[in-house]
C-alpha cells in the first residue's frame, strides 16, 4: 500500500485548546417535570475560518456561543427542549499566517414538560475572555 501526500503543503498546527467537561446547567432549586432524558451525550464540531486575521477573545466566545446554538437546534429537532449537562472543547489552529477555530460542542439531551428553564450562558465562559489564553 503506498500512501500520498502533497508536497510543500503545510498542515495545521495546533496553537492551544481549552476543554470544559459537560457539567450540570440546573440547579437544586431548579424544580423541573422531566420526562426524558436520553442516555447518551449528543455533540456537534463546528469550524471557523478566520483567514489571516488574528483571533480575538471575542471570537472564541461567540465560536462557542455559535456551536451551542447550532447544537440546540439539533436536539429541538429530536424532540428535545433542554440540556441537562453541558462542556465543550475550543482548539485554535494555525497554517502560516492563516488561524481556525474548532469547537466541540456537548449536551445531554432532555424534555422538560411546560416552561423550560431560562438559557444560561455555556459552562465557563470566562476561561476564554483572558486574551493571553493561546499566545
Amino acid at each position: 500500500m503506498k500512501w500520498f501526500c502533497r508536497k510543500n503543503e503545510q498542515s495545521w498546527e495546533v496553537v492551544g485548546c481549552e476543554c470544559i467537561d459537560p457539567v450540570p446547567m440546573i440547579d437544586d432549586g431548579d424544580e423541573l417535570d422531566i420526562l426524558r432524558v436520553t442516555d447518551t451525550d449528543t455533540c456537534g464540531t463546528y469550524i471557523f475560518d478566520l483567514g489571516k486575521r488574528s483571533p480575538q477573545g471575542s471570537d472564541y466566545c461567540r465560536a462557542v456561543l455559535f456551536a451551542r446554538q447550532q447544537l440546540f437546534q439539533e436536539i429541538v429537532k429530536n424532540g428535545y427542549n433542554m440540556l441537562l449537562l453541558e462542556g465543550w472543547t475550543l482548539t485554535l489552529y494555525r497554517k502560516g499566517k492563516s488561524h481556525r477555530i474548532e469547537v466541540r460542542y456537548v449536551g445531554r439531551p432532555a424534555y422538560v414538560s411546560g416552561k423550560a428553564p431560562p438559557f444560561r450562558p455555556p459552562p465557563f465562559m470566562a476561561v476564554l475572555e483572558s486574551q493571553h489564553l493561546f499566545s
